[in-house]
């Protein structure tokens, strides 16, 4: 008779774990190298923001700029190139994931279960498939996790300033990383855990978060706090249609539906189940995390994302637990998960040629979807955010070029949004063209540079705006592209002539933070 899987060992220390991981990375390393469509519109901004270091910016603290800022030294502004640390931080998030699961008590089927969740998510797929600062924060989350883990099986102090440094470069890649310091300091206050208050520890740790954030406090002080007025922007305009029921509902989905048993379990596993009570302040994380989106009442479901590592790791854990004499049980749930993520990749995972994409959705029943309440074609926004932008640069070259070397002297290139201003900024090596000006937020920061106002070609906008800003405005040429959003097709390329105010004086009117 063949023993259960359980019994059998086919890991010593983290070999599993590292299997996991591994196949994660393989994911995203295939998908970069045969699919991945172009570059997406976020990325194009992020580049730009490596190229102007700084401790903060409009839309996010700068950790992630500085790590990009680094791999473009080192390997350069290829796709690839760009989506390897995605790639790689996916991995980890795997790889953390079901260690969390093994320091929760955890054995081979916990392990196996939380991990394959964590693969399977489709948030996940996303955020590692594109360069973007919410792949890193997956990271830290996860590691936040397993450090209170440790802490809380241990009581050694020596967690609290591992802790404390998690959190703040944490924070300094993403502020959400605060919601877990309040939630973990509520969770503490509210279980046996309180006596640590007591101690100097959690107030060194606090210390430490707030050492390692002060740079981005200091940056928003010095620019009248750009990042609030950006998520107030952002909250009352593109984010405006969404409600604390779509972000409730978008919890099932963007976990991909069939892990929902595995973190209900994990969620209940921490709060409730005897063995899983000592962890506690982890359910509680989550449920703060909760609480201050819905509250917010205009936040994207995706922004709960970092939290589900601990409850699948909870889930893996209180399922081994609850079929522990009963395997063959737990197998047709491992089973589901796994095949129901590979079913469900491709609607986050960018692996199939777009026009297999566009049927297989569509056999699916799956329709485009948007956060932000723009017009769509036949791909998702995310999707269709990867298309058209070296076509836009191209034709803004074709118009730059006619121009005589004089007038190139003078001449600003300006995109009406960041993706605009980014792809011009990214394509200027391929086209020889100057870098970009824009209005958007850190391009706003920016500033004019030099530029005059003298001779300006502005990618996009209304036709009349600029007729009642400029001298003579000629519609120079109009860039059409497959696939990309409907908002950035057909769009018109001006060639202005004689700002009627100098560009530095119309400079703070064109500001646009969201």
């Amino acid at each position: 008779m063949n023993a259960p899987f359980e019994t059998r060992r086919i890991t010593n220390g983290f070999t599993l774990l590292a299997c996991f991981a591994l196949i994660k990375l393989a994911i995203h390393l295939i998908t970069n190298i045969w699919g991945g469509y172009g570059i997406f519109r976020d990325e194009l901004y992020y580049v730009a923001c490596s190229n102007h270091l700084d401790i903060g910016y409009v839309d996010q603290p700068p950790l992630s700029l500085y790590v990009l800022a680094l791999i473009r030294f080192l390997l350069g502004d290829s796709i690839f190139a760009l989506r390897l640390v995605p790639a790689i931080a996916g991995a980890c998030t795997v790889f953390l994931t079901g260690l969390i699961a093994r320091e929760l008590g955890g054995k081979t089927w916990a392990q196996t279960l939380a991990c394959t969740a964590s693969i399977a998510s489709l948030i996940n797929l996303a955020y590692d498939s594109v360069y973007n600062m919410n792949a890193i924060d997956l990271v830290f989350w996860a590691w936040a996790a397993f450090i209170a883990v440790r802490l809380m099986k241990t009581g050694d102090k020596k967690y609290w300033l591992q802790l404390g440094i998690t959190l703040g470069l944490g924070a300094l890649n993403k502020i959400n990383m605060l919601w877990f310091g309040g939630g973990i300091f509520l969770g503490l206050l509210l279980t046996s855990y309180r006596m640590w208050f007591r101690t100097r520890w959690p107030w060194i740790a606090g210390l430490i978060v707030f050492l390692l954030f002060l740079p981005y406090i200091v940056w928003n002080f010095r620019h009248d706090f750009a990042h609030l007025e950006f998520i107030r922007n952002a909250t009352l305009g593109k984010y405006a249609g969404l409600s604390p029921i779509t972000f409730a509902i978008g919890q099932f989905f963007l976990q991909n539906l069939v892990t929902l048993p595995l973190w209900l379990s994990g969620l209940y596993f921490l709060l409730i189940f005897k063995e899983g009570r000592q962890f506690a302040p982890l359910g509680i994380v989550y449920l703060v995390s909760f609480a201050i989106l819905v509250l917010n009442g205009h936040s994207k479901s995706e922004y709960l994302a970092p939290a589900y590592a601990m409850l699948f790791a909870g889930g893996g854990v209180g399922v081994e637990r609850w079929f522990e004499v009963r395997f063959r049980m737990i197998r047709p749930l491992y089973l589901f998960i796994l095949w129901a993520g590979l079913l469900l990749a491709p609607l986050t995972l960018p692996i199939l040629p777009v026009e297999t994409y566009i049927n297989y959705s569509e056999a699916l029943g799956v329709k485009p979807s948007t956060a932000e309440a723009k017009e769509l074609d036949k791909l998702p926004q995310y999707y269709a955010d990867m298309f058209g932008w070296e076509d836009k640069a191209a034709a803004v070259a074709k118009v730059y070029h006619r121009l005589s070397p004089e007038e190139q002297k003078t001449c600003a290139l300006f995109g009406d949004n960041y993706g605009r201003s980014g792809a011009i900024d990214y394509y200027s090596g391929k086209y020889h063209l100057p870098p970009a000006i824009g209005r958007h937020n850190n391009y706003w920061i920016w500033g004019p540079r030099d530029y005059t106002g003298e001779l300006v070609i502005i990618l996009g906008g209304n036709l009349q705006d600029k007729q009642q800003r400029f001298e003579s405005v000629e519609i120079a040429d109009t860039v059409t592209s497959a696939y990309c959003m409907p908002y950035e097709n057909n769009l018109r390329i001006y060639l202005c002539r004689k700002l009627n105010v100098p560009l530095r004086d119309f400079w703070p009117e064109i500001k646009v933070f969201e």
